[in-house]
């Protein structure tokens, strides 16, 4: 970074998870986890609920084997400075930076993740759909805790892992500060995104989130999927059985998403990308991270 002064970043937002987004087509700027951590900080840095570093595919060692069929990398960083696999919101951003900056338009296009290449929509009317993929929903028994209280959870995942867990009211998640107990330990060795959710109306739930290397947020994109897929099962509305796509609709704290499950298994989420600033970073601050 030292041939450098400035380096590129943008703000952006979905659902109010909201991502530091940092332009790099050629893999050139260096984030290793303290910077990242750095620039996320919302006092001392930039903040953020996590990093998107835009990057060709083909200049990125884990994603050129995707780069025939998909140009641009997804290289997601939690706001602690972990790698994670995938991040539903963050597609939708890192879909509106590519549109935004002219290398794709309203119509599809394909975004290389650690969880794989995802299909993404941007609709004429702001709305972005990702296809999310499928769920796997390992088998198991879970239960998450806080305070005195404990539920059973189900386990679904999205690529990366969670527990979804229904409760009579969203404030018995406690104040999600630091990750909720869960058990036993062997399901999740890596950590687990924890969701409790309630019943808002027929196909309709609210959700609150832990992300794992985040806290809480304000929303979480393959999390409303997992909830989706979990209420589903529990509703006796699999689409593989009943051979009818299911769609929920998800509230979470910053905003709405529509989740649809199809009999193929592939899920699809819908909500809205937002950028809302731009400028530069200091690199001579950033480097102190990187030593």
């Amino acid at each position: 970074m030292s041939t450098r002064t400035r380096i590129a970043f943008l703000k952006g937002h979905g659902t109010e998870n909201d991502f530091v987004i940092v332009p790099d087509p050629e893999n050139a700027v260096d984030l290793p986890p303290a910077a990242v951590a750095a620039l996320c900080d919302r006092r001392a840095g930039i903040g953020g609920d996590g990093l998107l570093h835009v990057v060709r595919s083909a200049a990125h060692p884990e994603a050129r084997g995707m780069a025939a069929e998909a140009e641009w990398f997804m290289d997601y960083r939690n706001g602690d400075g972990s790698v994670a696999e995938m991040c539903g919101n963050g597609v939708r951003v890192f879909a509106r930076h590519l549109q935004r900056a002219g290398y794709a338009d309203e119509g599809d296009v394909l975004v290389a993740t650690r969880a794989g290449v995802k299909s993404v929509h941007i609709a004429k009317d702001g709305d972005i759909t990702v296809g999310m993929g499928r769920a796997r929903l390992p088998e198991g028994d879970v239960t998450v805790s806080v305070g005195e209280r404990s539920w059973p959870a189900r386990n679904v995942n999205m690529g990366n892992p969670h527990a979804v867990a229904f409760v009579e009211d969203l404030a018995h998640a406690g104040n999600l500060y630091a990750p909720p107990p869960f058990s036993p330990a062997s399901a999740y060795p890596d950590g687990v995104n924890v969701e409790f959710v309630a019943d808002r109306g027929p196909r309709h739930v609210a959700l609150r989130v832990h992300e794992r290397g985040s806290g809480e947020t304000r929303s979480c994109g393959t999390g409303a999927c997992a909830v989706a897929v979990a209420a589903a099962r529990r509703d006796g509305a699999d689409p593989a059985v009943t051979g009818s796509p299911v769609t929920y609709t998800v509230d979470v704290p910053g905003g709405t998403l529509v989740i649809t499950e199809r009999p193929d298994g592939e899920i699809e989420m819908t909500g809205p990308a937002v950028i809302v600033a731009e400028g530069e970073i200091d690199a001579d601050w950033l480097e102190t991270f990187v030593r």
